[in-house]
């Protein structure tokens, strides 16, 4: 059976009946699952376990497990992880200490992940915040220099795909020069082009070779006036020729407010601008069928890009978990030793 160039979220802890029903008669490239979907792992293991076998294939299920604030599998019954400014802070003390967390933690997220079922995570974050912009990356960010984080980028890469995570780099061309949040309202960036190149660019040219992207909902005004998401002339511009990007993309969420008009147009647009695969979080069942309705069977080089991102799962290394969290642990605890004896 065909799939459908989507991936999906969905409402609850267990899937309805009406969920089994609209997702085996459409059939999503894959899932991603929010704080809402889970309770425990016990549950977890067995919703993903759930998902594939209505579709009757194991597909990726994905998630945003980067740490800090930004962390769907949270205490009590996993390991609270730091925030990108964590590896920063780190890094201006001793690279290597920065670039071995960055791993270990990443790994035991990994370690998680895949222990419940889940194959794909939406990290590392490659954006570079600027003065003045909206908090939404703040501390999400791995630092302002480019080259320190795609330093640690590629280790919360190594640490992902050595568990068998597929990582996904965002927000493809950059989110951090936003001033506002485009979940609720469309930034709008003015900056030159040869500044982008310059900064924001830098990282997702590095790391162009990942499996996934996933798009920031914003105006570069350098090539458009219409959002990257949706704008042909933009997604080809910056992400296919500027940087060079040759994987997988995804949308950003098309739920957020970045983008207007109904879910159908937006799905739609999406697609045509050269997203292979539109993101839709919500778990509303009539916004998932709008959003099948603009959607597309997944073919060609975009099915061939899906399919390459299916593989990055199916190989992992099995870590000394107990061994791994102790060596993060005494980091953690060297990196609030440090920085509470050098507070100003």
């Amino acid at each position: 059976m065909h799939k459908l160039s989507v991936i999906f979220g969905l409402s609850g802890f267990s899937l309805t009946q009406k969920e089994k029903y609209f997702f085996k008669e459409v059939n999503p490239w894959a899932f991603i699952l929010f704080k809402r979907n889970v309770l425990n792992k016990k549950q977890l293991i067995k919703l993903t376990s759930d998902l594939r076998q209505t579709l009757g294939r194991n597909c990726l299920i994905f998630v945003d497990q980067e740490g800090g604030r930004v962390q769907r599998l949270s205490s009590p019954n996993w390991q609270m992880y730091p925030s990108g400014s964590f590896y920063n802070d780190l890094y201006s003390v001793d690279k290597g200490m920065a670039l071995r967390s960055a791993y270990l933690a990443y790994s035991m997220i990994a370690d998680d992940l895949r222990e419940c079922g889940i194959t794909a995570n939406c990290a590392p974050v490659l954006d570079i915040p600027v003065e003045g912009a909206d908090p939404i990356i703040s501390d999400r960010a791995y630092g302002k220099n480019p080259s320190q984080v795609i330093d640690i980028a590629n280790a919360v890469m190594s640490g992902l795909m050595s568990g068998g995570v597929v990582p996904v780099i965002k927000h493809i061309p950059g989110h951090g020069r936003a001033r506002v949040d485009s979940h609720k309202e469309l930034p709008i960036i003015p900056t030159k082009l040869q500044t982008l190149r310059n900064s924001d660019f830098i990282p997702f040219q590095a790391l162009k070779d990942a499996p996934m992207a996933m798009t920031a909902h914003a105006v570069y005004e350098c090539s458009s006036k219409s959002p990257l998401t949706i704008s042909r002339k933009s997604f080809d511009t910056l992400i296919r020729k500027e940087i060079g990007y040759t994987g997988l993309v995804m949308s950003d969420d098309l739920d957020m407010k970045a983008l207007s008009g109904d879910l159908i147009d937006r799905t739609r647009a999406s697609l045509n601008a050269g997203c292979d695969i539109a993101l839709q979080c919500s778990g509303n069942l009539d916004s998932m069928n709008n959003v099948a309705k603009g959607a597309k069977t997944l073919d060609g080089i975009s099915l061939n890009r899906a399919t390459i991102a299916e593989y990055c799962s199916d190989i992992f290394d099995c870590i000394d978990r107990e061994g791994f969290k102790n060596e993060l642990n005494s980091l953690i605890a060297f990196h609030h030793k440090y920085f509470e004896m050098n507070r100003d």
